[in-house]
């Protein structure tokens, strides 16, 4: 091999392992109450310490006319759902659990960022900021209950 090539390979490794190693899996569980309703749209997100919208981790419900109902997400995130590619799935039904995971940077933990959930159900009550649990390494694998329709909300850390 030459000296190029193996000078190349080095630098890559070296700036390619501290990428990998500056986040981690982020597994997300939120069963829902038997509320007696459709499906919910719920949108998964990351705050800063000041409560800025950081990142959208998830959203159930496919239809973006509905997103306007997962209000304080959609206030923090400016209605930004064109920038959603990738990141939606279905409404979740009641009685069911959702199960995502995200790589989350290893700066945000245990440094004063949230993961809120907001919730909404059609022709029932919103549920904005349902869940606001500190992303925090001693927080992960803690239940947390919502207000209104998630039963349990946990998240784990890989």
């Amino acid at each position: 091999m030459s000296k190029a090539l193996m000078t190349a390979l080095l630098a890559a490794t070296v700036l390619t392992v501290p990428a990998l190693a500056h986040s981690r899996p982020l597994t997300i569980s939120t069963t829902l109450k038997n509320y007696g309703g459709d499906g919910a749209y719920l949108a998964v997100y990351v705050t800063d310490p000041k409560g800025v919208h950081v990142r959208t981790l998830w959203v159930s419900g496919g239809k973006t006319k509905y997103y306007k109902h997962l209000s304080d997400w959609n206030r923090l995130s400016a209605g930004k759902a064109r920038a959603l590619d990738g990141i939606t799935g279905a409404s979740v039904a009641a009685g069911s659990t959702l199960k995502v995971t995200a790589d989350v940077a290893d700066t945000l933990l245990d440094a004063g960022y949230e993961i809120r959930v907001d919730a909404a159900v059609e022709k029932m009550r919103d549920s904005p900021s349902e869940i606001r649990a500190p992303l925090t390494t001693e927080n992960a694998g803690k239940s947390h209950a919502g207000r209104q329709y998630i039963q349990s909300f946990i998240y784990e850390l890989k």
